[in-house]
């Protein structure tokens, strides 16, 4: 429906618009496979990633990246909501932790990173750390929200199994970097990827806790269609392989 204010999909456009972008998809793929993949990267790359996971490692993209491909448009979607990578319009989306959905085709990045739980340096003078993962209920927790829900159940994989902590604290957000934010400010402990929090822990801002005691959390590229892995896609995963390995430096090893 179109108005002199907006442009819109009716229902019967919503429902041809998938097959509309399938054989978008096959058209390009066609193009891509005479033209080969030394062919210069055109278009826009539409991806969806995290607030802290893109803040941190995908806003440095546009000086190293485009200036290999400097006709790639990137347009980068921030959310701590889970973007639907079937429904909404990207071409890729960074996944962080074990994909649930066997309908998704993933492209591995970093299958070494962990959540670790970190604390303040001024929150450790004033409240010492906890000896063990039980004791967290004792501490204060700054907890992240997602889609209404708290996450105040922390898993651990620890001999082969998965120990469960219920914690609590006084301070919540649905904004990951307001949680990694408030526990800088010394406000409590809390339990995220080692990607979001490694430069505070290198700079002395932060420390791991319990021996770097985590649960795995692979960091993945997705898509629901193998098909969708235009070269660009495959250049981009290419170079953050070469790009995100070392960041791992730093990521205590995991207790036995």
């Amino acid at each position: 429906m179109h108005t002199t204010r907006s442009l819109r999909l009716t229902a019967e456009g919503a429902l041809y618009l998938p097959y509309a972008q399938q054989v978008l998809a096959t058209l390009r793929e066609g193009q891509v496979r005479v033209q080969g993949e030394d062919a210069e990267l055109r278009g826009t790359l539409h991806i969806a990633a995290p607030s802290d996971l893109g803040r941190n490692l995908l806003l440095p993209l546009p000086g190293s990246f485009r200036a290999a491909h400097p006709k790639l448009r990137l347009h980068l979607q921030l959310s701590d909501q889970i973007t639907n990578v079937f429904r909404d319009p990207v071409d890729i989306a960074f996944r962080l932790g074990r994909l649930d959905e066997a309908s998704y085709v993933a492209l591995p990045l970093l299958e070494g990173n962990r959540r670790v739980l970190v604390a303040a340096p001024s929150y450790l003078r004033q409240h010492g750390a906890p000896a063990s993962l039980e004791a967290l209920k004792d501490h204060a927790c700054v907890l992240f929200q997602l889609g209404g829900s708290t996450y105040d159940c922390w898993g651990f994989d620890m001999d082969g199994r998965q120990v469960v902590v219920s914690v609590r604290g006084a301070l919540e957000c649905d904004d990951a970097d307001a949680v990694r934010r408030w526990v800088v400010a010394g406000e409590g402990i809390t339990y995220k990827s080692w990607l979001d929090v490694r430069g505070d822990v290198l700079a002395g801002r932060l420390q791991v806790l319990l021996d770097g005691a985590g649960q795995v959390l692979p960091l993945n590229m997705v898509c629901p269609h193998r098909k969708q892995f235009s070269p660009a896609v495959r250049q981009l995963h290419a170079y953050l392989m070469q790009q995100l390995q070392p960041l791992l430096f730093g990521l205590p090893q995991a207790p036995p």
